[in-house]
């Protein structure tokens, strides 16, 4: 009975420790690849083992950055309804001391990812500098905050770009922070909405109308930079605008008529819909700037 019990207890800290690393948000690193896929290079099987490990390390430092937010939060999650049920140290799951040493535990791991890919893990670095940053200081500061996530996305495309030493295409990095505005602009409207201004200092700060106009205008930014990305770069990719415009829509649809949207990969995994739209714009993409020989 005793070895059950202490089995079912180091199941349950494993399954916590899991959690502490919120391995549903690695969704976002798919950003990553992202030059991967419109340079060209997804049959390299070189260039896709490179571009694999960067997301691999981006995973890793992520995870790092929601250890020391949910260290630095504990007090706060802990008197909240919901994350004092799903945050492993608000709910007591994990120990303060076990999330350090885990912390410590991908820190090594990305040092040792320095030797295979130092220019990845420098934009890793800067990417890692930002999120703390944003977690002592920068998430109390109204519209700062919501282009520090954004940021966080620009950052990650630059890493995969530097895993295949390729530029970034100016249009591609506007897209990106646009679409990640949109995203962030969302994420406030629906804490709000759902929430009040009791899950952030800073909702205090917004209204719902604010960050609505927020979310339209970086929506139609986005949408207006892809398109002249694809036709001043990526002719070839037109055919991925309209599917493009149905994924704004259909998230909008989501977030306003399903009341989903405080998390975006919640949102994403949720809808088939809107998970369709992502597996065809790749598809699309990807048989669009299929590699030819000669």
């Amino acid at each position: 009975m005793h070895d059950t019990v202490v089995t079912r207890s180091l199941l349950a800290q494993l399954i916590g420790m899991i959690m502490l690393m919120r391995p549903k948000q690695w969704v976002k690193n798919g950003f990553v690849l992202a030059p991967l896929l419109f340079a060209g290079e997804f049959l390299n099987p070189g260039a896709a083992s490179h571009a694999l490990l960067a997301v691999a390390l981006f995973c890793l430092a992520s995870s790092t950055t929601y250890i020391i937010n949910d260290i630095h939060d504990i007090e706060h999650d802990r008197r909240h309804p919901k994350k004092s049920k799903t945050r492993p140290l608000a709910s007591g799951i994990v120990s303060v001391p076990a999330a350090l040493v885990m912390l410590a535990a991908l820190y090594a791991v990305l040092v040792w990812g320095w030797f295979l890919a130092p220019k990845v893990v420098m934009v890793i670095a800067i990417y890692m500098t930002i999120n703390l940053a944003y977690t002592f200081v920068l998430k109390h500061q109204p519209v700062v905050d919501i282009f520090t996530i954004a940021i966080g996305f620009v950052l990650r495309v630059y890493a995969g770009a530097m895993a295949l030493d390729v530029p970034v295409s100016d249009w591609m990095s506007v897209t990106t922070l646009c679409l990640a505005l949109y995203l962030a602009a969302v994420k406030r409207r629906q804490e709000l909405s759902q929430s009040g201004t009791e899950g952030r200092k800073v909702l205090q700060k917004y209204s719902v109308s604010l960050v609505d106009r927020y979310a339209e205008m970086s929506a139609t930014g986005a949408l207006i930079f892809y398109s002249m990305f694809v036709m001043s770069a990526k002719p070839e990719l037109v055919i991925t605008v309209p599917l493009v415009l149905f994924g704004l829509f259909r998230y909008w649809y989501v977030i306003e008529e399903l009341d989903g949207g405080e998390s975006p990969t919640d949102a994403l995994l949720a809808d088939w819909q809107l998970l369709l739209t992502v597996v065809l714009w790749v598809a699309a993409c990807a048989w669009s700037l299929w590699p030819t020989q000669g």
